[in-house]
């Protein structure tokens, strides 16, 4: 259905169940029980529960304080508008000012009537109940996001593998053509699915977080150590000098680049970057200062890329954990 979202349908279901359930009853104002709806439905059951927990505390002080205070000092237009100005205040104070709105609509009916009594009252709560039990009941339906995560997931590891392998090619020859764009695509791409991911949290409520939140959050450490080494990589490959040094750490880009994968993969890696470590500590030593220069970049590429494995690694640890 072209222009129409999940929310807005479960939103149209959840307004016109209510009104007909309320008439049933019927409740006066029982179209209010369809804004209940529309207004508490969010895009996830926590929200929704924190916005009706909201919006049903604020409804009941108004029910009883703002009736009070009509019936105390009378039904008039100053009077309602004191009490909302005093109202806002109570509620930021005791931080469930999302539901001013509906406590206000609430008040308005006491208003319209111009009495309160047993009947109206509990003719507010009972569309209140409706309302809320319905927006409920149809936000507890919602859409399998794994599959839109699993998507992101894989689109995160093809960027990787090209940053990395243009690293690679970039130790081989400075004169290559590469614009970095997948760095700024990636960065996106993370904020996107963990947004996502987020919302998949907050529809299990019994979860704080989980697996995909922990790759994200991965990706996205892994993803500022790449943003470092790419300065690194310019300056050690911009040298002239031949340096059998830069094809063995270039090699060894190559090979994380086809294994950036969610597998854990990093214990064969790290036996392949001490191996590096070895040839190049066992070279002759630097002649020239440019050598020297580069050999010392090179170092700090092995430091580098040793975090980004370890980043990798205590992922691993905490999902066993």
């Amino acid at each position: 259905m072209v222009g129409i979202g999940h929310r807005s349908i479960k939103m149209a279901i959840g307004a016109g169940l209510a009104i007909w359930i309320a008439t049933l009853f019927n409740l006066e104002f029982a179209t209010f029980a369809a804004i209940i709806v529309i207004i508490c439905i969010e895009d996830s059951k926590k929200k929704t529960l924190l916005t009706m927990r909201e919006k049903f505390l604020a409804s009941l002080l108004a029910l009883f304080l703002g009736a009070f205070f009509l019936e105390i000092l009378g039904y008039h237009p100053i009077i309602f508008a004191l009490f909302s100005l005093l109202f806002f205040p109570l509620l930021t104070k005791l931080r469930i000012q999302g539901g001013f709105l509906t406590s206000m609509v609430v008040l308005l009916h006491v208003y319209a009537l111009e009495k309160a009594n047993v009947s109206i009252f509990l003719n507010e709560l009972y569309i209140i109940f409706i309302g809320m039990g319905i927006a409920l009941l149809i936000n507890s339906i919602m859409p399998n996001l794994q599959p839109e995560i699993n998507a992101y997931k894989k689109d995160i590891e093809s960027k990787f593998k090209i940053i990395l392998y243009e690293f690679g090619a970039f130790l081989r020859d400075s004169e290559r053509n590469w614009d970095g764009k997948e760095i700024i695509e990636v960065e996106t791409l993370i904020e996107k699915a963990k947004s996502i991911a987020i919302l998949d949290v907050e529809n299990h409520l019994l979860r704080k977080k989980n697996k995909d939140y922990y790759y994200l959050e991965m990706r996205e450490d892994q993803l500022e150590l790449l943003q470092q080494m790419m300065q690194v990589v310019a300056i050690a490959a911009s040298s002239e000098i031949p340096f059998k040094q830069k094809i063995i750490l270039a090699d060894f880009f190559n090979y994380l680049s086809v294994n950036v994968d969610a597998t854990d993969t990093t214990v064969d890696s790290f036996q392949k970057l001490e191996g590096c470590m070895i040839v190049i500590r066992n070279s002759p030593l630097p002649k020239t200062r440019e050598e020297f220069e580069v050999r010392a970049n090179l170092f700090y590429l092995i430091f580098e890329i040793e975090n980004y494995l370890k980043i990798k690694q205590r992922l691993f640890a905490k999902l066993k954990d």
